[in-house]
């Protein structure tokens, strides 16, 4: 009898970090069936030589949580060989929710992820109240497979109504309700809950989010849902309160953080580590409380990114310095085409750059005060701006900076972003990184990654759609730190596809993935590694409402394939839409 597909002639790197094999993978019904040499005939045959073969990767931390209701393709994760994305990070998203509070709740995510609240209004299909009846909803074809958390700020707001964006703190009955609903939605799937404690995250209108500064008794009512069951992961984004200048909220949120993971009775806990500019030492600080708490016996991991994190300037973008100087402001609602014909009169030019920026409308996220920093430290924050190049280069030094073109031209910095902009027809942009770059090396991000606690994810896969796309993180760390890093130490390929597929698979609990093993669900990647490259960041107008977001392709996907049938081949997608939504804790996952 043959088999649905064999992927014949590739080295197989399994997921467990161990020597890679050649090796033939034979595929029936979904599943990985046999793993071996002359192993018969198949419908369908890829052809392999040369090439790798990795398990599918997951994706920790993705915020696809209004997307996945109306698109079927998730892209940009699924260009990038993510096979399973888990949604639900940072404590935002759309469930549970009632009627009144829907708009509450896009004006959240539109202020904290970037996601366009027009986008938001017209794809959201609101099919749903309860977080179960939100999983129902989703639980449609896709490409790849996706699992949702449920969120912290969405049922603050169902159990609290107006109160949860007040100074009054929950009350014992508020912290009972959401940990009955928590526990219920972790009985319904859901794959664990999120918070989000940001001073950097705000709605669209400014405001704090509802979970940002729930108390201690509340996030260790709500993680005393976990306690019984064999599945669920805790998941935390924290800033530790550095805008208040505080030197004792350090230690009093990691204690915090620490106490809500060991409500949970031993379930993973992780959270996000990053190098901040503005507290560059914090990440050290980080990682040896988070070896401390290890030490007692709380199951915590830090989410790491392989590159900084940082924003895409550009014409087309949420942001670029000019947004707020009256002479762009006038010209804004004009085509990009008339605004770079506007823009390339040396007399608006010259008129622009005499004109002092106006204060930036606030959008929720970093870019207002980032606006005003930006401008008030230009000759700083230009030896980190970019150009990233046709073959994006992430880890550039001063000498490839913005400022050290201008200088080199006897310009300002702001002059000559200003030309930058104007390039390819208005199209090109700069890559300032915020986070993981304060050295203007990857030194930090490389501890941070090879730390014994850390876990790979940030990607935002879904959010910041007009500034970021770090959904290519997967693709970058093949490319950059097993193959083309010169600045210092690679990562061997066999840990690295370990980093992205059964180290992920293990922490979350999902027992079907993650290895290329006969018996695991055969979810595979077929890559061409040599030849893997990163396009650079583009944008289309694909979303609801005429929406936009950036994209950045890849080349070297020989096969992409989910459930054994491949959802992109040769880079294109194929149509086929075998993803589902994956429920943690049922007897048919």
């Amino acid at each position: 009898m043959a088999y649905d597909l064999i992927i014949r002639g590739g080295t197989l790197y399994d997921g467990t970090g161990g020597e890679p094999q050649k090796a033939d993978v034979a595929v029936s019904d979904g599943i990985i069936v046999a793993i071996g040499t002359d192993l018969g005939d198949a419908t369908r045959e890829i052809d392999a030589t040369g090439a790798i073969v990795t398990p599918g990767f997951l994706d920790l931390h993705t915020h696809y949580d209004g997307q996945v209701s109306w698109d079927a393709d998730l892209q940009p994760s699924v260009n990038h060989g993510v096979t399973t994305a888990v949604m639900g990070s940072c404590g935002v998203g759309f469930a549970p929710v009632l009627e009144q509070d829907r708009d509450r709740l896009v004006r959240l995510m539109e202020g904290v992820e970037d996601i366009p609240g027009t986008a938001l209004t017209e794809g959201l299909t609101w099919q749903w109240e309860s977080f179960a009846d939100y999983m129902t909803a989703i639980d449609f074809p896709h490409t790849i497979d996706f699992a949702a958390q449920i969120v912290h700020d969405p049922l603050r707001v169902y159990v609290m109504g107006d109160r949860a964006v007040s100074d009054e703190p929950a009350t014992d009955d508020d912290i009972a309700r959401m940990r009955d609903l928590t526990r219920a939605a972790l009985e319904a799937g859901a794959v664990g809950f999120s918070t989000g404690r940001s001073d950097v995250h705000r709605t669209a209108d400014g405001d704090w989010t509802p979970a940002s500064e729930a108390t201690r008794e509340e996030l260790v009512g709500i993680a005393e849902a976990f306690k019984g069951l064999d599945h669920g992961v805790l998941q935390a984004v924290n800033d530790f309160d550095l805008e208040r200048g505080d030197p004792a909220a350090f230690d009093r949120e990691f204690d915090l953080l620490e106490a809500f993971a060991d409500a949970s009775g031993g379930r993973p806990f992780s959270l996000s580590l990053m190098q901040r500019d503005f507290a560059p030492k914090q990440w050290k600080n980080i990682m040896a409380r988070a070896e401390s708490a290890k030490e007692k016996g709380i199951n915590m991991r830090l989410q790491t990114a392989p590159r900084g994190i940082g924003v895409i300037l550009g014409l087309q973008c949420t942001f670029h310095p000019f947004i707020g100087f009256p002479s762009y402001k006038a010209i804004s609602h004009l085509s990009l085409e008339e605004r770079v014909a506007a823009m390339r009169d040396p007399a608006f030019k010259e008129r622009l750059l005499g004109e002092t920026s106006e204060k930036v409308a606030g959008d929720g996220t970093a870019i207002p005060p980032l606006a005003d920093i930006l401008l008030q430290q230009i000759d700083f924050i230009s030896c980190k701006m970019f150009k990233l190049g046709e073959n994006p280069d992430y880890e550039q030094n001063v000498d490839q900076s913005v400022y050290k073109m201008a200088q080199a031209e006897g310009k300002s910095p702001l002059s000559k972003i200003y030309d930058i902009l104007l390039e390819k027809e208005g199209q090109e942009f700069l890559y300032f990184p915020i986070y993981n770059y304060t050295d203007l090396n990857y030194s930090a991000v490389h501890e941070m990654m090879t730390h014994p606690q850390a876990i790979m994810g940030l990607s935002d896969g879904g959010a910041h759609v007009g500034t970021v796309c770090d959904a290519s993180f997967p693709t970058y760390l093949l490319c950059h730190w097993t193959r083309d890093r010169t600045q210092g130490p690679k990562i061997g390929l066999s840990r690295a596809v370990q980093m992205l597929t059964s180290e992920i698979a293990d922490y979350v609990g999902f027992k079907d993935r993650g290895r290329l093993l006969v018996g695991m669900k055969a979810n595979i990647n077929v890559i061409d590694h040599k030849n893997l490259r990163l396009h650079p960041p583009h944008m289309v107008k694909d979303l609801p409402a005429g929406g936009q977001r950036l994209l950045q392709d890849a080349s070297g996907y020989i096969a992409t394939i989910v459930g054994g049938v491949p959802v992109l081949e040769h880079d294109k997608l194929t149509g086929a839409l075998p993803g589902r939504l994956v429920r943690l804790g049922q007897k048919a996952a």
